[in-house]
């Protein structure tokens, strides 16, 4: 069914994206996960090919799209794997900030080499000790003369390893009352003294997504490095986090239509006591099931885009969505794994690597846990 949201141009660049994906991606995707890490090369190529932060205006070599583009890309690189997951939150989530709050020098110096694909940005939120609540935040950046001395340590930071530059959430105030005020954004390039990537983490799944600890240890950042204004970067962070957890149901609603797909297929061609195991009747009401779910869920989904792209505020029923279709994600892992019968549990099969990909969903980008309680709030509770 047509999308509202996208027009014909849409189509047309979904469908070159898509050809790109299978010459460059789908290939190398295993390779990729045994490196665990997505090749600098493949972000070279998807630069050149204007497929790195579209939306960026035309003057730092973007394309000056629409949100529909990124909602496109971010759906085909799901379908490749959540593990490529790290170059939708390089266009989506992290440049976002520097094209809005960054000042004009800084523009020019990183967002057109975000679109070319010559830098890699993260952005590195969680600590060791602090995960969904932000404000608690103990990595702290002390001003020195023309400098901020960094010090701290984050963790489970998506393209952490691979990243040329990082926005560092720090405290730059430790006296703010409240705490949340003394937050700012400190933009740390790569080769910063004192600034040094740990080792990539071993996940459970999204392997070729590049998740690494970052360490700072006096690190010696130029205060021309701080994005916008010093102790407004929590203010900053909450403006873009409906973007952030859109991305993510997008995600989600695609893994799980992906899933079930390769599901539908599977059971008619599996066989057991002498016919397909798509016409026995439990099949039957397990696949229904799942495909009613799944097409409320796009149908919302469907909505929340139109919506952002038409500017409105809709935290809340983002937050819905973030919590309802990561949680989804999971079931329908779990039940087409269930159908796939023994062979769903061997890595020869793709629903093995979806069935662990999927599971951090209720997690990273706010815990489920956290999207219930901003919703309950918003009912006044």
């Amino acid at each position: 069914m047509a999308k509202s949201y996208l027009s014909e141009e849409h189509e047309i660049f979904r469908r070159s994206f898509r050809k790109f994906l299978e010459k460059e991606a789908y290939p190398f995707f295993e390779e990729w996960e045994e490196a665990k890490q997505v090749p600098k090369s493949f972000w070279k190529k998807a630069g050149e090919q204007s497929f790195l932060c579209p939306w960026v205006d035309e003057k730092y070599g973007g394309s000056g799209a629409d949100f529909g583009y990124s909602v496109v890309i971010t759906e085909e690189l799901d379908k490749v794997g959540a593990g490529a997951g790290g170059i939708g939150l390089h266009n989506d989530i992290v440049i976002p900030y520097i094209a809005e709050f960054a000042s004009e020098e800084q523009k020019q110096r990183w967002l057109p080499k975000a679109v070319s694909g010559d830098m890699i940005s993260a952005i590195a939120m969680t600590e060791p000790g602090t995960g969904s609540d932000l404000a608690g935040v103990k990595t702290t950046a002390i001003k020195s003369g023309d400098n901020y001395i960094i010090n701290g340590e984050k963790t489970f930071i998506t393209n952490g390893y691979s990243a040329n530059f990082v926005i560092v959430v720090c405290v730059t105030d430790p006296n703010a009352v409240p705490k949340h005020k003394g937050i700012s954004l400190i933009v740390v390039e790569e080769g910063t003294p004192g600034f040094r990537k740990g080792k990539k983490l071993r996940k459970l799944g999204q392997h070729s997504n590049d998740t690494s600890e970052l360490i700072f240890e006096d690190a010696v950042v130029p205060k021309e490095n701080l994005i916008g204004e010093e102790g407004k970067g929590f203010y900053y962070l909450m403006q873009k986090l409906q973007q952030e957890r859109l991305m993510l149901a997008i995600g989600s609603i695609t893994a799980s239509k992906h899933m079930l797909e390769m599901t539908i297929e599977y059971v008619k061609q599996r066989t057991a006591f002498g016919k397909p195991i798509s016409k026995f009747q439990n099949t039957q009401f397990k696949i229904a099931e799942m495909a009613t779910k799944i097409k409320i869920g796009e149908t919302f989904v469907d909505q929340l885009i139109a919506d952002h792209m038409e500017k409105k505020n809709v935290v809340n029923e983002v937050s819905m969505a973030k919590w309802w279709l990561t949680d989804l994600a999971k079931s329908v892992a779990n039940d087409c794994m269930q159908l796939h019968g023994g062979y769903g549990y061997m890595e020869e099969y793709e629903i093995a690597r979806r069935y662990r990909d999927v599971a951090v969903g209720s997690i990273y980008a706010g815990t489920n846990e956290i999207m219930k309680t901003i919703i309950a709030k918003n009912l006044g509770l």
